[in-house]
């Protein structure tokens, strides 16, 4: 509830792009419960009224973004078939990492309790890297079908590739650099790949 008894809406949604902000600006020593929820211009207890403490809301933080990245992942099944292979991988693959703050990323590492809600997470099943790579897989081998990606790749190997890329863009790149991919040097790193890793598979365009 709001200080004026009034349900705030998308709360939850509210509070966790509230603590991304604090993060990105001042670092991740710098959250606290305090802290997100003047960010987030709440009562000062609205957090400890949803979750049990900081380190549940880290934890379901981290695994709300993930779960929102591997979403973004699932877009690959509506391209198939459509544009090029390498532009649908760039923008999934962009896209992800802005969906994933640097901040958020590594934000459970520093608080151990958090750590271990998040990796329990993970092991009931909420989606992970491990999601957003069948997510990869999936598509190479619809377009290997479709006959837009040789025979001879090997789909799987391109996806653990590809997340693998994006796992170290997230935890290398500087907090705050968001927006389009993160930073040039990501697209650029981005690019470089793709074309390592689909260059010499990708039938040319008649």
């Amino acid at each position: 509830m709001s200080p004026r008894g009034v349900a705030i809406p998308d709360l939850r949604e509210r509070l966790f792009a509230a603590a991304e902000r604090v993060v990105a600006r001042d670092g991740a020593a710098a959250l606290t419960s305090r802290a997100v929820t003047e960010e987030a211009d709440c009562g000062k207890g609205v957090l400890h009224t949803h979750f049990a403490g900081l380190d549940e809301f880290v934890a379901e933080l981290v695994l709300d973004r993930f779960a929102r990245s591997a979403r973004e992942a699932e877009q690959l099944d509506g391209r198939v078939g459509r544009g090029g292979v390498a532009d649908n991988l760039r923008y999934v693959v962009l896209t992800l990492l802005d969906s994933l703050p640097p901040g958020v990323v590594g934000l459970a590492m520093t608080r151990p309790v958090a750590a271990l809600r998040t990796r329990e997470g993970f092991r009931s099943g909420a989606p992970a890297f491990d999601a957003i790579q069948h997510s990869f897989t999936a598509y190479l081998r619809a377009e290997q079908h479709l006959g837009r990606l040789a025979p001879g790749a090997d789909a799987a190997t391109i996806a653990l590739a590809l997340v693998g890329t994006v796992h170290h863009l997230l935890m290398t790149r500087p907090q705050g650099g968001g927006g389009e991919g993160g930073s040039a040097e990501a697209r650029d790193t981005t690019e470089r790949l793709l074309s390592a890793l689909l260059g010499p598979h990708t039938p040319p365009t008649p």
